[in-house]
């Protein structure tokens, strides 16, 4: 059996939690915590609406310590999502900060507003390492979310993980301000200090005053997603403050999304700081990372983590073993980080496996170089272009386009050619007045190879992204 959070049992003073200028010791903690785990303990399933405030942090702290899973409800979800997930995970209880206001689609589930009170002097007996700790649910595809199942030992043996590459002590002071319905935001961004038995101060919503001011009063680590960076990239140069707190940061963090090259090279020009990225998803956690102690390559999401067995596999399954950073393979992985199931879905669990070896299929397509760093392409379904005979991945067009003076933001997709089998579009946010379209072309032509330029340009004033900031290609294209 594994203890999660060590911390809790030794009660320390310091800070465990800040979200603006409200905070919680561990001392405090493990007694709002173990009295509302307490509680939670008959029920065989509870909701959490992930507002980014301390009482959520409370409630997931609380159901963990009681071994009852939680499902973290994103305050946004439309009529239709969450219907399916109150349907397909049937929470016995909905816990909610005091004085939110939950939609219509709750109306069925009982209410608990957590309360930043109790007076537990022992913890309860946490369960076996195996036992459901989180159901997170993806995001649809081609269909209704998902429900993924999350044992402890996968949350334990990433977050331990992350302490070996990271260098994550209990020193440090976490600085983020991501939402904490998803792995990073929560899993990451609120469990990660707690295990290492350090602190996190949530700013409630990204600015890049506020994550100045953080830094340099006393955050020593930043976690974001490529938007966050990329609202950075645009400011430090000009913003000495900004620029001086990333500086004496002593690591910054960027996941959940590709972070272009061009944003690295901003940064790190103006801070003389490289930005670590690491790469994972919701049925694995952490897979790889630049480590803290090594090389940094931007573009590139590191090597394998501790405890992590990783592949690249062409179309007919069989792994690649070259590692020349050309050769693109899908990703697949299989380790002790991994989800157990798919909820009430034996169907989809099964086929998100390999028949031999249990390998999970990501669906990511990535290349491996000769250090073992891998840098990932795309996705299987949407990101890999097959255009005139070629594999190309949409990543390396969309960073070499973001390096063109005219290009604020961009994503690249495929459509089908009578020609080429696809073409390649560029879906451009421009920085200022558009570029041409043939010297885009020329842009990338030039700076890859002219098999890899865009076939039709398409201007838009913004892309269509997701909470976590991801861009929805899927939108795009139709």
């Amino acid at each position: 059996m594994t203890v999660l959070f060590p911390a809790l049992q030794a009660t320390p003073a310091k800070t465990a939690l800040r979200f603006g200028d409200r905070a919680l010791s561990y001392t405090e903690l493990a007694a709002v915590a173990g009295s509302l785990a307490q509680q939670l303990r008959p029920l065989p399933r509870v909701a959490v609406w992930a507002t980014p405030s301390l009482e959520t942090s409370v409630a997931v702290v609380a159901a963990l310590l009681a071994g009852v899973p939680a499902v973290p409800l994103n305050p946004k979800l439309g009529e239709r999502e969450l219907a399916h997930i109150v349907s397909d995970s049937a929470p016995a209880l909905v816990l909610a900060e005091p004085g939110a206001v939950l939609p219509a689609g709750l109306a069925g589930v009982p209410r608990q507003d957590v309360e930043l009170s109790g007076n537990a002097t022992e913890l309860p007996a946490e369960p076996h390492d195996e036992a459901s700790a989180l159901i997170v649910y993806t995001s649809g595809t081609t269909g209704p979310p998902k429900g993924v199942v999350l044992p402890r030992r996968a949350i334990a043996t990433t977050l331990d993980a992350l302490e070996d590459a990271w260098q994550w002590t209990a020193d440090d002071v976490l600085v983020h301000a991501l939402p904490l319905f998803h792995v990073h935001g929560l899993i990451l961004g609120i469990l990660g200090p707690l295990r290492r038995g350090g602190s996190v101060r949530h700013l409630g919503r990204f600015s890049t005053e506020e994550i100045a001011k953080a830094l340099a009063e006393d955050g020593t680590m930043m976690f974001g997603v490529p938007t966050m960076y990329h609202r950075i990239a645009t400011e430090v140069a000009g913003d000495a403050d900004l620029a001086a707190a990333l500086r004496g940061a002593r690591l910054l963090v960027s996941g959940s999304a590709a972070l272009p090259v061009h944003d690295h090279q901003r940064i790190t020009a103006a801070t003389g700081q490289q930005v670590v990225e690491r790469y994972g998803m919701s049925e694995t956690l952490m897979n790889t990372s630049v480590r803290a102690d090594g090389e940094r390559k931007p573009g590139t999401v590191g090597v394998p983590l501790r405890g992590v067995e990783l592949r690249l596999v062409d179309d007919s399954g069989a792994a690649i073993e070259s590692s020349d950073g050309e050769t693109v393979g899908e990703i697949q992985v299989r380790g002790p980080n991994l989800f157990t199931e798919y909820l009430n879905r034996p169907d989809a669990t099964t086929e998100a496996f390999t028949s031999g070896g249990g390998w999970f299929r990501t669906g990511d397509m990535a290349t491996r170089d000769a250090d073992g760093y891998l840098r990932i392409v795309g996705r299987k379904a949407t990101d890999i272009i097959k255009s005139g005979g070629y594999k190309i991945g949409a990543g390396e067009i969309e960073n070499a386009l973001l390096e063109h003076p005219g290009v604020a933001e961009v994503a690249v997709t495929g459509e089908p050619d009578d020609d080429l089998g696809e073409r390649i579009v560029a879906w451009v946010v421009p920085s200022g007045e558009p570029p041409a379209e043939q010297d885009l072309a020329d842009h990338v032509a030039r700076l890859l190879t002219p098999h890899k330029r865009p076939r039709t340009v398409r201007f838009l004033d913004s892309l269509p992204r997701n909470d976590m900031g991801k861009v929805m290609k899927r939108a795009l294209n139709a």
